[in-house]
């Protein structure tokens, strides 16, 4: 798969997991996306897909690298609605 294509299918999965925080924008915890039977057969390396989505500015999320279980409350913020 090329990045985008998995960026673009990250969005949705934000969508579908996430709930909408005051400012409208989608918000999932890094734990719901990584435990997520969907995301796990649809992504083979989903911290590589985020790292490349918040290099494309398509989300945000407040540390440097994230690692299951130690990071699962960590909120992914989805900034874009498509690339």
């Amino acid at each position: 798969m090329n990045v985008d294509h998995e960026v673009t299918l990250l969005i949705k999965e934000i969508q579908r997991l996430g709930e909408k925080d005051s400012t409208g924008r989608y918000v999932v915890k890094f734990g719901v996306l990584a435990l997520d039977d969907h995301c796990a057969q649809i992504f083979e390396a989903i911290v590589g897909t985020l790292k490349a989505a918040k290099k494309k500015k398509v989300v945000d999320f407040k540390a440097e690298i994230l690692l299951h279980p130690t990071h699962k409350d960590v909120d992914i913020v989805l900034l874009k609605d498509s690339l």
